[in-house]
């Protein structure tokens, strides 16, 4: 008796589930040292941002409530930053699993996305538990705009994670550029500062990164009485995601045999 012939899209499933348990195994293996820094990270960016606002005795940043204003942005940067690092890294870390002719490159990339994602979420979700828990109000007044902006950063991150991990596997020096371009994003996104404190014409200029949008998006999304920038463009934030994934994609299909190679 003949097996039926699966489909495509049911081996690539497939595929993308064993992956992502063995991703999520990986992290457990790792120690407890390793899940703690998953959670720890943005958590202590969130406790010192908190500090420095507390000490300059700010308690409204933007017409926003500090907590939800710390809270939403570092949310929505490392929705992007997490995604964006992960992927970079991706084909390096699973070379073994390459010797599985129905794993490819891109599988590994798209599969670490969904985890940081699924981590990301969980964290924010604990983090506005815990802030509800000390009467801070940390609803949404909008959640479907809040993960539509989630979702625009997140295929930021998946974008340049695609289009990074060729690089840097294929570019010796490529890792520590893209490194290097990553770490001014947490000053030019308005995660720790307002936009609006920008003068012209050097606020035009951080207008043209995509992520300080998707971070105002977040903000705006959370609060009613929140000042957003004016020239706030969710949409230039998706156009920029998909130009990123379109070359990532064209990258990933051009260099895949040497990537299986390597």
């Amino acid at each position: 008796m003949t097996e039926p012939v699966r489909s495509s899209l049911s081996i690539t499933l497939s595929v993308w589930r064993a992956l992502f348990l063995r991703e999520a195994l990986t992290r457990i293996s790792g120690g407890r040292a390793k899940w703690f820094w998953v959670v720890a990270e943005p958590l202590a960016h969130m406790a010192f941002m908190l500090f420095v606002m507390v000490v300059i005795r700010h308690r409204i940043v933007e017409g926003m409530d500090v907590y939800v204003w710390i809270l939403s942005g570092i949310t929505a940067f490392f929705m992007f930053r997490r995604v964006a690092n992960q992927g970079m890294d991706a084909i390096g870390a699973n070379q073994t699993m390459f010797n599985y002719r129905q794993v490819r490159p891109v599988d590994t990339v798209f599969v670490r996305a969904a985890l940081e994602a699924f981590l990301m979420l969980l964290i924010a979700v604990s983090t506005c538990l815990g802030l509800a828990l000390i009467g801070r109000d940390v609803l949404p007044r909008n959640p479907l705009e809040v993960m539509q902006a989630l979702l625009g950063l997140w295929l930021l991150g998946v974008g340049f994670g695609l289009a990074a991990s060729v690089a840097v596997e294929l570019i010796q020096e490529a890792k520590v550029f893209l490194k290097f371009i990553l770490m001014p994003l947490y000053l030019i996104s308005g995660v720790i500062f307002p936009i609006t404190m920008v003068p012209y014409p050097y606020r035009e200029w951080l207008l043209f990164n995509p992520v300080l949008h998707g971070v105002e998006a977040v903000r705006a999304a959370f609060s009613d009485t929140y000042h957003a920038l004016p020239e706030l463009d969710i949409g230039y934030m998706f156009s920029c995601a998909l130009c990123f994934i379109f070359l990532g994609l064209v990258l990933q299909i051009r260099f895949a045999e040497k990537l299986v190679a390597k």
